[in-house]
């Protein structure tokens, strides 16, 4: 899946309907910022966990213990 970057402009509309008004200094960082998010995202969304169970049902294996000497 494939999308279009955001502009600065479309980031300062998000923003303002977040409710968290851009200042024209920060467009540029949090339009890079965002466009980096949605790349890691959408390769994420890429990666095959088909056979991975989820993190609640892992149960790290039994070490051996050592007795402690003072």
């Amino acid at each position: 899946m494939t999308t279009a970057d955001l502009t600065p402009q479309e980031a300062a509309r998000w923003a303002l309907r977040a409710g968290l008004p851009l200042g024209a200094d920060r467009l540029d960082a949090v339009t890079g910022a965002a466009n980096h998010i949605q790349s890691v995202i959408a390769t994420l969304r890429e990666l095959n966990f088909e056979e991975t169970p989820p993190a609640a049902t892992y149960r790290p294996a039994p070490t051996e213990t050592r007795p402690q000497t003072a």
